[in-house]
């Protein structure tokens, strides 16, 4: 998970010199920085990011305190000191020494414009709640695994956002230039203000990057909130798979919130450990009820989506406590265990990895590390479709980070697979919207708009619970139905494709049909199974395929919903509905399972076979599989 804030002149950079550099916590006055950190066992802050070599730093270094204050408090050379020094002894005037040593645009002209000035973006990085648990009160060995891999995730994505996303621009942003060279520093953080377990990193990167010329700019930080949802869904399905592989885990979907996307939670940990180093949701409630009520009082209606969002943000700073003494990793796991083992007994906390990895091996088990490629690539369009009806790449790319988060299960894959769903998606199933101007600059690629041909999704209303209002389905909801159909229909069209003409299934190895251009060409991951006979039918390559993602799908999503059954959609129509999608499943199920085709009106599975013919052969028109799937 991923949060974003910005680091400004006013006085901003001091509540990171003096707290995030300090734990988070309350750094005494007139203390130096390296001295409060070795007093309370705190870790020092680290240097990161391929631009250090410029500057005369080294990845792992310790970032001094003048540093910081140099670097993300002027806006000037972590070493301007010596810099200014040596100018000054050569005869320079003081004003030119000090501009000597400004990275980019110094802080006074920004001023000038009264514009407040922006040193650094702070990135934080934390995983999910289920890992914290055990990383909070496992052995050591799980322990140092997590904390592996939670730091190899924010070098991934550092990387990432180096080769695809960061630029630096200058003339007003008029010119633009890649910047593949970021400075960071990283602080390391063990729990919240509450002392309760919240492993996290505070990844400060600089607002500075140095040009092709050799001068330093501004970063586009537009370009870095926007693809803020891209880099989490990185770090949350890198962390999960590095975890996972290396423990023997596997996960499963946990609804947070009602209608809203759930959280892919370690297998095994359980709700109650979980709201137990979960402090801060349990605080925020009663104050989340009180304001949402005014709100509807004001309003006359309940919030949407985006007003939940933002009376959620009102609550987390109404709720936010004051600065702590921050302590040592040591103290605080000691103290850990204890609450956690007067609260549920020793025998739950100490047998918590071997249920976690007991549920992993049954997961494991029936879930292989592949992906169907072409649903997938249909299910990242539709979701995404009716969540933004127009969007980006960046937005196709997150959505299939999400998908491979909850297909595989915490299972790895091959690198590169995100973007090979992404470009699938953009190509097979969706409409450009951006049209070039002849005669100006051509629009870069994450400047492109898109859009697709699906079906909209109709609303419907969800009874409420424990006293609490109906509420609106959310746009999450109806992209997960509006998904399954297009699977679905997908499936049906694939069976009786192959039915006709024995045709392999849509969905390739990773190496075979090479030369068969209605199919994935070198798909990796896609579906295959190298321990049978080669020569399976048709019906039964459809088979394999359908069961495999039934068998990795979460159970919510193959039962046609998201949130929990007890707030479902209560509706008699879309309970009838929802009965007979299901209904239809199983029986064609059933009916493939015994060898024999599904009986369908010849007229609707020819037009599906001819869309997913279209769609296979024709994937350069952008065109999704039609208003009437």
């Amino acid at each position: 998970m991923l949060s974003v804030a910005k680091v400004q002149k006013r006085n901003s950079w001091r509540y990171y010199v003096r707290g995030v550099a300090f734990g988070d916590g309350r750094r005494p006055a007139r203390q130096a920085l390296k001295d409060a950190q070795e007093k309370a066992g705190l870790p020092p802050g680290v240097w990161m990011g391929r631009g250090l070599a410029a500057l005369g730093l080294t990845a792992g270094h310790e970032v001094t305190e003048r540093q910081m204050e140099l670097v993300f408090g002027q806006g000037r050379h972590p070493d301007a000191d010596r810099i200014e020094r040596e100018l000054l002894d050569d005869g320079a005037d003081p004003e030119t020494a000090r501009l000597a040593t400004v990275l980019g645009q110094p802080v006074e002209e920004i001023e000038r414009r009264k514009a407040t000035p922006l040193f650094a973006l702070d990135f934080v990085f934390r995983p999910q709640a289920s890992l914290i648990v055990l990383w909070a009160l496992g052995d050591d060995h799980t322990r140092r695994v997590i904390e592996r891999a939670h730091e190899k995730a924010v070098e991934t994505v550092l990387r990432w956002m180096e080769d695809e996303v960061a630029q630096t621009r200058w003339s007003s942003g008029r010119k633009r230039a890649k910047a593949p060279a970021l400075v960071v520093s990283r602080w390391r953080h063990f729990d919240n203000r509450d002392g309760f377990p919240l492993l996290h990193d505070h990844c400060l990167i600089l607002n500075r990057a140095q040009r092709p010329d050799g001068t330093w700019g501004a970063l586009d930080t537009r370009r870095l909130f926007q693809n803020v949802v891209s880099a989490g869904t990185l770090y949350t399905l890198t962390m999960t798979t590095e975890v996972c592989e290396e423990l023997g885990l596997a996960t499963v979907p946990r609804e947070v919130t009602a209608g809203l996307r759930p959280v892919m939670e370690v297998a095994g940990v359980e709700q109650d450990l979980i709201d137990w180093s979960s402090t801060r949701r349990e605080q925020m409630a009663p104050v989340l009820e009180r304001i949402t009520d005014k709100y509807v009082k004001k309003h006359g209606r309940l919030p949407g989506e985006r007003g939940r969002n933002g009376l959620g943000w009102w609550a987390a700073q109404d709720t936010r406590r004051e600065k702590k003494t921050p302590k040592p990793l040591e103290q605080l796991r000691a103290w850990w265990r204890a609450s956690a083992i007067l609260r549920f007994g020793k025998e739950m906390v100490d047998g918590l990895l071997e249920r976690c990895q007991a549920a992993g091996k049954a997961i494991r088990a029936r879930v292989r590390p592949v992906v169907d490629t072409a649903l997938a690539a249909v299910d990242v369009a539709a979701v995404v479709f009716t969540v933004r009806r127009a969007f980006a790449r960046r937005h196709v790319l997150a959505e299939a980070r999400r998908h491979l988060l909850e297909t595989l299960r915490g299972r790895g894959f091959t690198r590169g697979l995100d973007d090979y769903i992404a470009d699938a998606a953009l190509s097979r199933h969706a409409r450009q919207l951006t049209v070039p101007v002849p005669g100006r600059r051509a629009p870069a690629p994450d400047q492109i708009t898109y859009t697709a041909d699906f079906a909209w999704p109709h609303r419907w209303w969800i009874a409420g619970i424990d006293g609490k209002p109906p509420r609106e389905s959310s746009r999450y909801e109806r992209a997960r139905v509006a998904s399954l159909a297009l699977q679905n229909a997908i499936r049906d069209a694939r069976i009786l494709s192959g039915a006709r003409d024995e045709r392999p299934a849509a969905t390739t190895s990773a190496t075979a049909h090479a030369d068969d251009h209605n199919h994935d060409q070198a798909a990796p991951h896609a579906v295959d199974h190298p321990g049978r006979d080669a020569a399976l039918t048709s019906a039964q390559r459809a088979v394999a395929v359908h069961a495999h993602q039934q068998a990795a799908m979460p159970e919510e999503y193959l039962e046609g919903r998201t949130t929990d059954p007890a707030t479902w959609l209560n509706t008699p129509k879309n309970l009838a509905l929802l009965a007979a999608f299901t209904q239809a499943a199983e029986a064609r199920s059933r009916i493939i399972a015994d060898g024999a085709q599904p009986k369908q009106p010849a007229k609707d599975a020819a037009d599906l076979a001819r869309e997913q013919q279209h769609h296979t052969t024709q994937p350069d028109q952008g065109r999704g599989v039609g208003q009437g799937l």
